[in-house]
């Protein structure tokens, strides 16, 4: 089955299409990947065999150790690739659709975080529940580049 997944940054100034089939989706647990984030881990989507094209833009990089580099956009931060000898997988969340590509296996679950299995736990709200709590939520305006994409990209 060939797809055409399309993504990029929070801000639009990267933007990418990966064609034909992924490789695997998968979460990382590890230290190096939990700082790369910001996170507990790090969602991401193999490359495969598809074909991955930057359509607006390219990533900075950062060489986070002496096999791995770190793709992300210069301008908002947001994550955008892991690069290693055996290939590049490019951050979930950054998916126009990340709900379309679900993780399939965990990687460096030796640092897992002991509490990581019981999140699903917590007591959940949704953002327009917070409003009473947060009034300044009702004034809100992102300037998140949309989850499509677009003619121009502004900053």
């Amino acid at each position: 089955m060939s797809k055409l997944l399309t993504g990029g940054c929070q801000c639009g100034a990267v933007r990418f299409t990966l064609k034909g089939q992924p490789g695997k989706a998968s979460i990382c647990h590890c230290r190096m990947c939990q700082k790369a984030f910001g996170s507990y881990f790090a969602p991401l989507i193999s490359v495969g065999e598809g074909s991955l094209e930057w359509t607006r833009g390219t990533p900075a990089h950062f060489q986070s150790s002496n096999v791995v580099k770190r793709g992300f956009c210069r301008d908002c931060g947001t994550p955008l690739t892991y690069e290693a000898p055996d290939g590049v997988a490019i951050a979930a969340g950054t998916f126009d659709d990340p709900e379309a590509l679900p993780p399939v296996i965990q990687y460096g679950t030796e640092r897992k975080l002991s509490f990581f299995d019981e999140l699903h736990a917590l007591p959940g709200r949704s953002t327009s529940s917070d409003i009473e709590d947060t009034a300044w939520l009702v004034n809100l305006s992102s300037f998140q580049h949309p989850d499509h994409d677009t003619d121009r990209w502004s900053s």
